[in-house]
């Protein structure tokens, strides 16, 4: 080897092994740096003339597990969804109360059934009378704070949607620019490369926490980030999220597709051409942050209104309601029912009973009465009957319309309708007889009156407005009960309400105390399907006081649950960083003896250099 081959060889072992210590002072400088990867250098022989004249720097490594950076990625965005819905259900649980405490609901509703208790087996005492208003108020108060309680955590969801939208954007943004800068650098392997792709890879850790997303490598070192419904996200450029958030959420605030009847925010994606997609729409995000927030807001949260919604409006209409069989007829050939539909309010109902003969079918059709003609046509689901057809009537128009209405909705039935008289409705079987039979008509009204001769009351109204059952639009009058139901004031104003339920009716009469308590601890109830307790097919038939309890199991269950797929969800993805700071953590002790080889090598390399210094000074001065 001759001495300027020695030299060269040196001088390439001291630039390789200065790029060595730069690379390892970066791992120890970033020792604690969040998102840094360890790096190392790989080195090549240089030859020249068929022999190895130096060496040099081939690549910079970043070393982490691919496979692993791909399951935790996956399991951030599970980690995060357990989390935040571990987290609501906490705070929903401290809503309800625990279990048995004073004020925890169906500790409140028992003490009201105690009251009721005391008030039947003396309903001339007035402390007694007292005691049930006293409960009746402390129950409400409940249920409205209870509702208010929900909402407040469906409007703290819409504003965490909020605020993870603004963060993807952020992310999106960042991974596009970066993108970008990568593409220029093309397959270069040096540490500045390496570093934005630390970057970059931090930016794609981040949105996976917000949402599932799936990581596509490409030529040049660069990445398309999809949804894992295959939406893109970002590539050389970044989609734009944007959420219409709403300044105030209630019961009736709810998501739909049709923007004029959506009551909350929802998120739309335009891609880097311009097209809009409406991720919530089209169930884009399926984990992470967004799609824990849009569940709770829109369906848990949501089902939790329903099922306060449902105690509200079932112990109303327990003792409001009052259902009057009809009047058997017979006209020549024909027999039948009349009712009278005089007394109906918006929502109340006529429930006709017949036989289909062609078919021996016994069938049930439930006419509503409708006053706002925008609440048409109703779903059958519009009752907790689920063997029933529903046919909504408007009565805005006058009877000659209503009774136009039940006609054309009995014209496939066989049954016949007419009006004999004022607002009487005749229902009668076909004039042959051999078609259809009908088996019984009645009419379930709503009674407002506190002393109307019979023992039903309008003791919980809707604010200040009996509940009827009525629909407006598309919204149902039970929607939000919870938050706005209230003992009638003047039986706050007059306890003796409680008994008399008609002139003269005597102080120690127990006929109205003894329906009450009735209704609300023994009767058998029907409670609406979308309380998530019982079904369209099969709806949950008990006691309030079952109900009640249904609803607290059901809850505690749920915030178990999460509780537990959160504690699951953590112990995977600890596991997973582990494995991952396993291979892309620095150690620092690796370090310091790499830096030691390096300077020994830096210095055999320094010392060659000087020794052919040395012998080219001899061979100048000879």
């Amino acid at each position: 080897m001759g001495l300027t081959q020695a030299l060269a060889t040196a001088a390439s072992g001291l630039k390789a092994n200065q790029t060595g210590l730069s690379i390892v002072a970066g791992n120890v400088a970033n020792a604690n740096t969040a998102g840094y990867v360890r790096k190392t250098v790989d080195q090549v022989q240089t030859a020249g003339s068929g022999a190895n004249i130096g060496v040099r720097v081939s690549d910079v490594q970043r070393q982490l597990d691919t496979y692993v950076q791909k399951a935790l990625r996956t399991e951030n965005a599970g980690a995060s969804y357990a989390d935040i819905r571990a987290r609501l259900y906490s705070q929903l649980q401290d809503i309800y109360g625990q279990p048995g405490s004073d004020t925890s609901l169906d500790s409140t509703f028992n003490s009201f059934t105690s009251a009721l208790q005391a008030l039947a087996a003396s309903p001339d005492d007035s402390s007694a009378r007292n005691g049930v208003v006293s409960s009746a108020q402390f129950l409400v108060q409940q249920l409205n704070m209870m509702s208010a309680g929900v909402q407040s955590l469906r409007q703290n969801a819409e504003s965490g949607i909020a605020a993870s939208v603004a963060a993807a954007n952020n992310a999106m943004q960042k991974i596009a620019d970066l993108n970008r800068q990568v593409g220029v650098l093309g397959n270069t392997s040096d540490a500045a490369l390496a570093s934005m792709l630390d970057q970059r890879d931090s930016y794609i850790d981040q949105l996976s926490q917000i949402m599932d997303i799936n990581v596509l490598h490409g030529p040049n070192n660069q990445v398309t980030v999809f949804t894992n419904s295959g939406v893109q996200l970002a590539g050389d450029k970044a989609s734009t999220l944007n959420f219409d958030a709403r300044g105030s959420v209630s019961p009736t605030s709810l998501w739909s597709s049709d923007p004029t009847q959506r009551g909350v925010g929802t998120i739309t994606l335009t891609t880097g051409n311009g097209t809009p997609i409406d991720l919530v729409q089209t169930s884009a995000i399926r984990s992470g942050q967004l799609a824990a927030y849009l569940q709770l807001r829109d369906q848990d949260l949501v089902q939790a209104q329903n099922q306060l919604d449902a105690i509200a409006s079932t112990m109303a209409a327990a003792l409001s309601d009052k259902t009057t069989a009809g009047t058997a007829v017979t006209s020549g050939a024909q027999s039948g029912f009349d009712i009278d539909l005089g007394s109906l309010s918006a929502g109340n109902t006529i429930n006709i009973g017949y036989t289909d003969k062609l078919t021996n079918t016994p069938r049930s059709l439930t006419l509503v009465r409708i006053d706002v003609p925008s609440a048409l046509p109703l779903s059958d689901a519009a009752t907790a009957n689920p063997n029933d057809k529903v046919v909504g009537i408007d009565f805005s128009q006058g009877m000659a319309s209503v009774f136009s209405q039940i006609a054309k909705a009995l014209s496939t039935t066989g049954l016949q309708s007419s009006n004999p008289s004022g607002t009487m409705l005749e229902l009668l079987d076909d004039s042959s007889g051999g078609r259809v039979a009908v088996n019984g008509v009645s009419a379930t009204t709503t009674v407002t009156s506190l002393s109307s001769g019979g023992a039903q009351l309008p003791l919980f109204l809707d604010g200040a407005t009996p509940y009827s059952g009525a629909f407006s639009g598309t919204i149902a009058q039970s929607q939000g009960l919870a938050g706005r139901i209230a003992v009638n004031s003047a039986v706050v104003s007059d306890p003796s309400l409680l008994v008399a339920y008609q002139a003269g009716t005597a102080a120690a009469d127990p006929t109205r105390p003894n329906f009450i308590l009735n209704q609300l601890q023994n009767a058998p109830l029907t409670f609406n399907p979308n309380s998530g307790i019982g079904t369209l097919a099969s709806p949950y038939t008990g006691t309030l006081g079952h109900f009640v309890q249904q609803v607290i199991s059901q809850q505690g269950e749920a915030a178990s649950n999460a509780q537990t797929l959160k504690q699951g969800q953590d112990v995977v993805l600890s596991n997973l960083q582990q494995r991952f700071t396993d291979a892309s953590s620095v150690n620092i002790d690796v370090e310091m003896t790499n830096l030691l080889n390096l300077q020994n090598a830096y210095s055999a390399n320094a010392r060659v250099m000087s020794a052919v210094k040395d012998m080219i000074d001899k061979l100048l001065n000879m």
